[in-house]
């Protein structure tokens, strides 16, 4: 499961996975992110990495008005649960 190897993506796609209408805006998702990083992200890193998620198919965009919209793929949700899944297996 390399896609999940970098922690910024990882999270990037727990933070789509919890959203409650399954979708975030790009500012809404990177302030979650900085919130739980308790730390400001550099917008190239922060960009890249949903880039890279959407190149591979875990994640898609969309543009709504002025804001990009991204969502998981059922690839993405599919990795997610089995990283999931693994942490659980892990925990117990």
């Amino acid at each position: 499961m390399r896609w999940l190897q970098s922690g910024t993506r990882r999270d990037l796609c727990v933070l789509l996975g919890g959203a409650e209408d399954g979708e975030l805006p790009a500012q809404t998702l990177k302030t979650r992110l900085e919130d739980h990083y308790d730390d400001r992200i550099e917008p190239r890193q922060f960009y890249g990495s949903l880039e890279d998620l959407e190149r591979k198919g875990f994640v898609e965009s969309r543009t709504e008005g002025l804001s990009d919209v991204y969502a998981l793929t059922d690839a993405g949700e599919k990795r997610l649960q089995n990283h999931y899944e693994w942490l659980s297996d892990q925990l117990e």
